[in-house]
């Protein structure tokens, strides 16, 4: 709040004192000052939830927000409140997943939300969280209520990730198994 919006608010024998110079211009002035850091959050309050915008310690919050805790997908190089950061200053990155793809999810949340438990909904939520288009889901005739997800060579690093969101979203009552394709396609989950 501006110093001048401050002295509307006082009494009209205080607005009346107010000469530029005094104990009364100094403590609006400590109070315009002490508004400051709330006003500066208050202006741009709405990149606090923009998926794009927001820092990234309120990603993992951001995550849990559009309903997608369940994936158990934590940030790459963000320490959360229940852990500090490394003697580097970063966080282990085992099993992580990179700020950046976490934001895409969050922006696509509605539209993946949509498909959930669709065979397309299951290959777009992978390629947004690894960042690799190429999945694709097979219900082979001979094992009823089986699927086989064939994950594209480039993601063959994320294998763990991949079966961990496979297993969070696929139907309760399926087994999978995730392939590797390519010319060793190998399963690597079941």
């Amino acid at each position: 709040m501006r110093r001048e919006h401050i002295e509307r608010l006082l009494p009209a024998a205080f607005q009346r004192s107010v000469t530029g110079h005094g104990v009364l211009d100094a403590l609006l002035a400590v109070m315009q000052s002490l508004h400051e850091p709330s006003e500066t959050v208050l202006s741009h309050v709405d990149d606090l939830v923009s998926a794009y915008r927001a820092p990234d310690v309120l990603v993992p919050f951001l995550v849990n927000w559009v309903a997608f805790d369940h994936l158990g997908l934590a940030p790459a190089g963000v320490a959360t409140a229940t852990e500090g950061a490394t003697a580097g200053g970063a966080t282990p990155t085992g099993g992580r997943v990179p700020v950046g793809r976490l934001r895409e999810l969050i922006a696509n949340a509605a539209a993946l939300a949509a498909t959930r438990g669709t065979a397309a909904g299951l290959c777009r939520l992978l390629a947004t969280v690894t960042g690799v288009d190429g999945y694709r889901v097979d219900e082979p005739a001979d094992r009823a209520f089986h699927l086989v997800v064939r994950v594209p060579p480039d993601a063959a690093a994320d294998l763990d990730l991949i079966g961990r969101v496979v297993a969070a979203e696929k139907p309760a009552a399926t087994t999978f198994e995730v392939v590797l394709d390519g010319p060793a396609s190998q399963p690597s989950t079941t």
